[in-house]
C-alpha cells in the first residue's frame, strides 16, 4: 500500500494541450464540465484484462476532446477488480492521456478502510482526481456518509467528486451533507445520479460557485443541463462522443432543439444502457469493433432478444441523421 506521505502528483494542473494549467489554489474544478465517458474494462476471451482494447477506448475519447475519462466506476465493473487491477488500469490510462486529459479514478467502498486502500494505490497510479460513491449496503446515516468521506479527503491531496446514486446505495447523499463537505476545496463536484433534474436549482445557493454538478444519468442529461448542471458522467458518450458534445454546447448556445433533437435520437440507446449496463455498453462497443462484449460474474452477457434492442438502437441514432439531412 502506497505511504500517505508519498508526494501527491501535480497532473491536475495541466491542460489537455500538456501546457500549466491554474494551481491547486485556484478553481480546482474548471475542467469539470461537458460530457464525460464513464469508461467500460475490457475483458479478454479468458476474463483478463485486455489493455490494448483499453487503449483504443481512452485513445478514442481523447482525440475526441473528453475533459477527463472515468476509470474503475460504474461502467467499468469495479466491484469485479481487484485492487491490483484497479490500479493498473488507472496507471494505464495516465500513460494513455500524457495529460491530454484528466483521469478520474473511482476509488468507492462501503468500507471506509477499502475507500482509503483503492484512494492510495489511485494516487499512486497517477490519478488527476477521485471519485467515492456513498457507502452502498450498509445504510450510514448522513453523519457516518460525512465522516467517511472526510476520513478520504484526510488521507489524500487529490480533488475528490463525490458520487450520489441512491437506486444502488440506498441513502442519498442529502443537501445538507453535500454543502457541509463542500466547504472544504478539495470536495469538488458531485456525480448525480438521482435523475432529479431540479436538483441544480436546489444545490446552486447551498453550494461554492466552483462546485461542479454532473448528471450521472444520461436519459436526463440535458434536462440537468439545462437546469444548471455542469455536464454529464456518461455511458453514452463512449458510444457516440461526437453527439454528446454537441448536445452539450447547443444547450450552453441556447440551441435547444437541436440539443432536444440529438437526444432523442440516443434516448433508446440511453433506455437500454440504464437497464443493463454495463453488458449493454459493452455490446454496443463491440458493434463497433473496439472491444469484446465479455463481462465479469454477476453481471452477464447479454441475451439474443437485448442484444437485437441494442443494436436496433446504435443503427437507429445514424439512420436518424441520415434521414434529417435528406430532409
Amino acid at each position: 500500500m502506497p505511504s500517505r506521505s508519498c508526494a501527491f502528483r501535480l497532473s491536475a494542473g495541466l491542460r489537455s494541450n500538456g501546457t500549466s494549467g491554474v494551481s491547486a489554489s485556484a478553481v480546482p474544478g474548471d475542467w469539470l464540465t461537458g460530457y464525460i465517458p464513464d469508461l467500460p474494462t475490457p475483458f479478454d476471451e479468458a476474463g483478463r484484462i485486455d489493455l490494448e482494447a483499453f487503449e483504443r477506448l481512452c485513445e478514442r475519447q481523447i482525440v475526441a476532446g473528453a475533459a477527463a475519462v472515468i476509470v474503475c466506476d460504474i461502467g467499468g465493473e469495479a466491484p469485479t477488480l481487484s485492487p491490483k487491477e484497479q490500479e493498473s488500469l488507472i496507471r494505464a490510462a495516465v500513460e494513455i492521456a500524457q495529460g491530454r486529459a484528466r483521469v478520474i479514478a473511482g476509488a468507492g467502498s462501503n468500507s471506509t478502510r477499502q475507500a482509503l486502500e483503492l484512494t492510495w494505490r489511485a494516487q499512486a497510479a497517477g490519478a488527476d482526481a477521485l471519485l467515492s460513491v456513498v457507502p452502498y449496503y450498509n445504510k450510514p446515516m448522513q453523519d457516518g456518509i460525512y465522516a467517511h468521506f472526510r476520513a478520504i479527503a484526510g488521507s489524500t491531496g487529490l480533488p475528490i467528486i463525490l458520487h450520489d446514486i441512491p437506486s444502488r446505495t440506498v441513502r442519498e447523499l442529502a443537501n445538507d451533507t453535500l454543502a457541509r463537505l463542500a466547504e472544504s476545496k478539495q470536495f469538488i463536484g458531485l456525480r448525480d445520479g438521482t435523475g432529479d433534474v431540479t436538483r441544480p436549482m436546489q444545490l446552486k445557493s447551498l453550494l461554492p460557485s466552483g462546485f461542479r454538478l454532473m448528471s450521472g444519468d444520461d436519459a436526463t442529461a440535458l434536462a440537468y443541463i439545462a437546469s444548471g448542471g455542469d455536464g454529464c458522467f456518461s455511458m453514452l458518450s463512449n458510444v457516440r462522443p461526437d453527439l454528446c458534445r454537441i448536445i452539450f454546447s447547443s444547450c450552453r448556445q441556447g440551441q435547444l432543439q437541436t440539443a432536444r433533437e440529438l437526444q432523442m435520437r440516443l434516448a433508446p440507446l440511453a433506455t437500454r444502457f440504464r437497464e443493463d449496463t454495463p453488458a449493454a455498453l459493452k455490446y454496443a462497443l463491440s458493434l463497433l469493433g473496439l472491444m469484446q462484449p465479455g463481462t465479469r460474474l454477476p453481471i452477464v452477457q447479454l441475451d439474443e432478444r437485448a442484444k437485437a434492442a441494442v443494436a436496433k438502437a446504435v443503427a437507429r441514432i445514424d439512420e436518424d441523421l441520415v434521414a434529417t439531412a435528406k430532409g
